[in-house]
């Protein structure tokens, strides 16, 4: 058995071309789209990662706003920056690019953003509405899974996932996410005592643990799907997931690592900015 694979970067060119028709849509309606991004610091992966946002902002018609402060901006005043952001009526969604400075508060950062432009869901309120299955700002990286499991025809409903990683940004919402498509779902992370023994039993393992190549052909069952959210180097410096390339020889559906899962987080961006824009037109009819 040879692995099929689940093209990210084919799905997101779809999804892209769906949700530019849908920002062309509402322009006529004189709504535009716009999405701050709040870079803090001259981290060359978030510039990287905020390039790439931009670049898929512009060619999706969405207007991009990049709001780039120093490395030793003080917190109050980053949620000066944000509570401004909040009242702006040209910006529907809001993301602040992670990680901050160690002088800045994660938690706090977060929590001051609206709910109503939380497009990275990772505010409490979205986050607790995801949990109980009401609409919201969905996780990017973890809703992209799902769109991507979906497109390719994938059921999820009774199966089992395993999801190895348990961060508040993949793992933790990536189960709500499975669970509240009727899957069973297992968490697995460091403190897991005989990990091939959980994802050996998974139709779907989600790999989200930040280990170059870690899972291995033995971790897997035959014909399982497995979804491998890791960016990493090897020890030659070449960009790899968390799961070792032989897993293409035993799984029925692999995602590649680049190629996969990446372009969605950012599509599934795109969409929350657009849903967010869509919502802001509905409470101005209100």
């Amino acid at each position: 058995m040879v692995a099929k694979v689940i093209d990210g970067k084919e799905i997101a060119k779809k999804k892209r071309q769906e949700i530019a028709s849908e920002v062309r849509a509402l322009k006529e309606e004189n709504i535009f789209p716009g999405l701050a991004v709040v870079l803090v610091g001259n981290n060359h992966a978030s510039k990287t990662y905020v390039n790439n946002k931009e670049k898929a902002c512009r060619e999706a018609g969405i207007e991009s706003f990049l709001i780039a402060l120093p490395e030793e901006v003080s917190q109050e005043e980053l949620l000066r920056e944000i509570a401004e952001l909040n009242k702006r009526e040209d910006v529907h969604g809001i993301l602040v690019q992670l990680p901050l400075p160690d002088h800045i508060e994660e938690k706090k950062v977060i929590e001051a953003i609206s709910p109503e432009k939380d497009v990275d869901g990772f505010h409490p309120l979205n986050i607790g509405r995801m949990m109980t299955g009401q609409d919201s700002f969905l996780p990017c990286t973890p809703y992209g899974v799902m769109v991507m499991l979906e497109e390719t025809g994938i059921e999820v409903s009774g199966k089992h996932v395993v999801i190895v990683g348990r961060s508040n940004i993949v793992g933790k919402p990536a189960g709500q996410l499975f669970l509240n498509k009727n899957a069973t779902v297992t968490y697995c992370h460091s403190r897991t005592k005989d990990l091939e023994y959980h994802t050996k039993q998974a139709d779907i393992v989600v790999a989200a643990l930040g280990k170059p190549n870690f899972i291995r052909s033995n971790h897997i069952k035959e014909g399982a799907t497995v979804i491998d959210v890791g960016i990493n180097r090897d020890e030659h410096e070449k960009l790899c997931g968390d799961v070792h390339p032989e897993v293409a020889e035993k799984a029925a559906y692999l995602t590649p690592v680049p190629g996969g899962v990446g372009p969605m987080t950012i599509t599934m961006l795109l969409f929350n900015t657009l849903k967010a824009a869509r919502q802001s037109k509905a409470l101005s009819k209100a």
